[in-house]
């Protein structure tokens, strides 16, 4: 198996399903570093002051948070790390939905969750449960100082997490402006019946191996023979270190307390801390910045 990228336990009532974490896709896009020409060594970004195009030193940089135009909020490193959620190594479960419930436009990366230290049974039970319901279980999920709102599925004979975008990241379809041209627009027996025939025949099964990235397919050509031509130049890299997640503590013993029904756990809304605390209202909302994760 690939390595794991977070190690924990998915939370189902009292029960702790110990789980691992396996990114469920791979970039196999072409990487184009920076190099410099004549000494062939690595080129790294500098951090350039946008007004006087001088180079800044590290510690001339603090972060901050545009409150309005032209007006900054600064905010230090030890207020942006109390404000990161508690990594509590948990999948913390806190709601049952329909599959077809979840909009497209919120589904974003999808995860494997491969059974963790004899969490075998468990790991069955919920996914059979998923797919014997017709439901995918809503959770909650810090990575990398970031929670992120998630929904497990059983695919197959596995469990898949897959993130979600918050809702307030998602536009609406009103931003189209579709006008009735496009929306009440009557079309004819005949047109329709012409373009289900044409779909007809273009239609098959879905074969993965059809579909190629061709540019990139082009490039790592254009690569191997230039490595066979020995037109190929040295660059020192550096190699980057991983760290493992912490280990989690089966908890399956609790089963059957949880599924009786004699303890449970208080469902927490999306995005909600646990205890939750009274935030104070605000005037104003900061504009959020859109930066892939």
């Amino acid at each position: 198996m690939p390595r794991a990228i977070w190690k924990g336990a998915v939370s189902f009532g009292l029960v702790h399903i110990p789980v691992a974490l396996v990114s469920a896709t791979a970039s196999t896009g072409i990487d184009f570093d920076w190099l410099d020409k004549r000494s062939m060594d690595p080129v790294g970004y500098k951090r350039i002051n946008k007004v006087t195009g001088e180079e800044m030193e590290r510690e001339n940089i603090v972060k901050g948070v545009q409150y309005e135009k032209g007006k900054y909020a600064v905010l230090s490193e030890d207020e942006i790390k109390a404000a990161h959620p508690v990594s509590t190594q948990t999948i913390d479960i806190i709601s049952f939905v329909k599959r077809d419930q979840i909009p497209l436009p919120n589904i974003d990366t999808p995860y494997y969750l491969a059974p963790d230290r004899r969490g075998e049974k468990v790991y069955a039970l919920l996914r059979e449960t998923l797919r014997q319901t017709d439901k995918v279980a809503l959770a909650l999920v810090v990575l990398h100082t970031r929670q992120y709102l998630t929904a497990l599925m059983p695919l197959e004979d596995a469990l898949v997490l897959v993130k979600l975008r918050w809702p307030s990241d998602v536009r609406g379809l009103d931003i189209l402006e579709l006008g009735p041209e496009t929306t009440d627009v009557e079309l004819k027996k005949g047109e329709l019946d012409m373009a289900k025939r044409l779909v007809a025949d273009m239609s098959g099964e879905w074969t993965p191996e059809d579909y190629t990235d061709q540019f990139e397919a082009k490039i790592m050509a254009l690569v191997e023979r230039k490595a066979k031509e020995g037109k190929i130049e040295a660059v020192e890299t550096v190699e980057a270190t991983h760290k493992e997640g912490a280990d989690v503590i089966d908890l399956t013993e609790l089963l059957k307390r949880s599924l009786s029904g004699k303890t449970g756990k208080p469902a927490t809304k999306a995005g909600q801390e646990k205890p939750a605390a009274s935030k104070p209202a605000k005037s104003r909302t900061p504009r959020k910045s859109r930066k892939a994760s």
